[in-house]
């Protein structure tokens, strides 16, 4: 009998449970049906202690969705780190990362939310710092920290909620559609989302757990750890409708939108250039959540899973085929030597652009369609079509680096597109990028949503991205001369580059100064006076003490006739007074 590795096993059980969420949400949808059901752990005496899940046609398809692509991260998993040693040690870590997904989709209550978030932060930090350097602890040690605030804003909720009688959110819903009810607790939970979905000013952590396995990078940033803040609001979205926490929100998301987008066309690496269109995508769901089409926030989480998935999946094809190198320079010509893994790459690349009738463009096109619709402002409504086009640029310059022109990798020449595992996880994922999107838009929307425009509104967002996709292709092709030239304005480049010079306020400047002052107390304290006076004085005198009765004791005939002699005095005064 072959043995059956842990992957095999675990990808086979994913996939059938991803199955048969799936089933049960199209029925959920279907009927207009929900499960809300109790399970009482612990009962004494008048005290009980109840977990709740709510199983409604929304957690189960988002259920269905991670667990699908999760089962293919792991089939992906079997070749990419098949040289790793500990390779079962991965898989069970995402395999926990995944429960605590599971945890935190189809909880209804705050304290079993906690869990899973917390569990989702604690796991994330064991497989950023998996491949164990320096750069990863700092990377581990920033994520960890940055999702803290979150969890404590998420703790502060739950002490909150006692003013309320139930941790259940869900029987609240109604009362937080009144203005002014629950405002506390919607700001709380709004700070714990933007942390968790790295909006600004929480941003820099989301580029710096790049520092993970590829693969976690895929499960990371499509459906799990990034996406928990923006499914937390969309089930609290009633908090945002009707308050000036919503418009809070839609100015953030939309700087951090446009802020990615900036980076991202700044950015060499290829892992860091998909980050930063994750989080282009999160400020895009967040933005439109806040104006409160929370539907349609849900849609373009659901695709944007799917080729984002596939992205990363590609990305780590090309750098494992590159010897681990993630630099975009250094590639070229990858379409005539990695032709399956190309294909693949440009499909999700395309879906990410909103190319119509691929997966992106059904979610991407409506919510810009609503945008126009829609009473906004001026500002914002620039945000939403210029940040559209910063990702089309992105993309396309992307694909010219790496695709096209000729390999820059030296004469030793390692690509090769034979690793089959990794392309049949693609290959699932790339049917899903090009027919996800239309058959979730037929799901969710029972009737078809026809956005009656003018014309030029209609035609605007086809428009910026052609003239993103021109833009792209230009940067690429940038010339020699140019970058000269480009060194004059090196610190504008830079401070756009390095995302407003987020990393250095919440990171290089809080690290510098916290260490600092650990060095002047460790030093004052711990190794100064306190050390002088307390352990280390207690220390000398024993070590002084010890040495004189040593002396006593080494046998010297005077000092031991002497204190014989003393000894007997001592006696002789005790007899008499006895």
């Amino acid at each position: 009998m072959k043995y059956l590795s842990i992957c095999s096993i675990s990808f086979v059980m994913l996939l059938c449970f991803s199955f048969s969420f799936f089933m049960f949400g199209i029925t959920f949808v279907m009927m207009d049906y929900s499960l809300f059901i109790e399970w009482e752990v612990v009962s004494l005496n008048s005290m009980s202690i109840v977990m709740t899940l709510l199983l409604d046609w929304m957690s189960l398809i988002f259920m269905s969705f991670v667990l699908m692509i999760a089962s293919l991260v792991i089939f992906y998993s079997k070749e990419y780190m098949e040289s790793d040693y500990k390779i079962n040690r991965f898989i069970m870590l995402v395999l926990m990362f995944v429960f605590s997904m599971m945890l935190l989709i189809i909880s209804p209550n705050l304290i079993s939310i906690l869990l899973g978030w917390d569990g989702l932060g604690l796991v994330s930090y064991c497989l950023v710092i998996y491949f164990q350097n320096v750069k990863s602890y700092n990377a581990g040690m920033l994520t960890a920290l940055s999702n803290r605030i979150g969890d404590v804003a998420l703790l502060l909720a739950i002490a909150w909620m006692l003013n309320y009688g139930s941790w259940n959110y869900i029987f609240y819903l109604e009362v937080m559609k009144n203005e002014g009810e629950m405002l506390v607790i919607g700001f709380l939970v709004m700070l714990a989302a933007m942390t968790k979905s790295a909006q600004i000013p929480f941003s820099s952590w989301l580029p710096a757990a790049m520092a993970a396995p590829t693969p976690v990078s895929a499960l990371v940033h499509s459906s799990t750890l990034v996406t928990a803040g923006v499914y937390l609001l969309i089930r609290f979205n009633m908090i945002l409708a009707n308050s000036w926490m919503g418009n809070f929100l839609l100015l953030l998301s939309g700087l951090t939108m446009f802020m990615s987008g900036l980076g991202a066309n700044y950015e060499f690496d290829l892992k860091k250039i998909i980050a930063l269109s994750t989080l282009s995508q999160l400020g895009l769901m967040m933005s439109i959540l806040s104006m409160g089409f929370y539907k349609l926030a849900f849609f373009h989480l659901l695709t944007h899973a799917l080729f984002k998935a596939l992205l990363f999946m590609c990305a780590g094809a090309i750098i494992h085929n590159m010897n681990n190198s993630q630099d975009i320079r250094l590639m070229g010509s990858l379409s005539l030597m990695m032709p399956l893994t190309s294909s693949c790459f440009n499909v999700a690349n395309l879906a990410l652009c909103g190319m119509p009738f691929l997966a992106g463009f059904y979610s991407k096109d409506l919510i810009l369609e609503m945008v126009s619709l829609s009473y906004i402002n001026m500002f914002s409504f620039i945000m939403y079509f210029f940040s559209t086009g910063l990702t089309v640029c992105y993309s396309f310059r992307l694909v010219f680096y790496t695709m096209t022109g000729d390999s820059n990798f030296g004469s030793l020449n390692l690509l090769n597109d034979e690793s089959w595992i990794m392309l049949k996880s693609m290959m699932g994922l790339l049917i899903l990028s090009i027919f996800g999107g239309s058959m979730l838009s037929w799901l969710m929307f029972s009737t078809p949503i026809v956005v009656v425009l003018p014309m030029h509104l209609k035609m605007l967002t086809l428009f910026v991205c052609l003239i993103g996709g021109i833009m792209g292709y230009f940067i690429s092709n940038i010339s020699l001369f140019f970058y000269n030239s480009a060194l004059n304005m090196y610190n504008f480049s830079y401070f756009l580059g390095s995302m407003w010079f987020m990393p250095y306020i919440s990171t290089y400047g809080l690290i510098n100064h916290s260490l600092l002052i650990g060095k002047m107390v460790i030093k004052s304290f711990d190794q100064g006076w306190s050390e002088y006076f307390g352990g280390q004085k207690l220390y000398y005198n024993l070590i002084k003490n010890s040495k004189q009765n040593q002396m006593m004791q080494n046998n010297n005939l005077k000092i031991y006739l002497l204190s014989f002699v003393i000894w007997v005095i001592i006696l002789y005064f005790y007899m008499i007074y006895l």
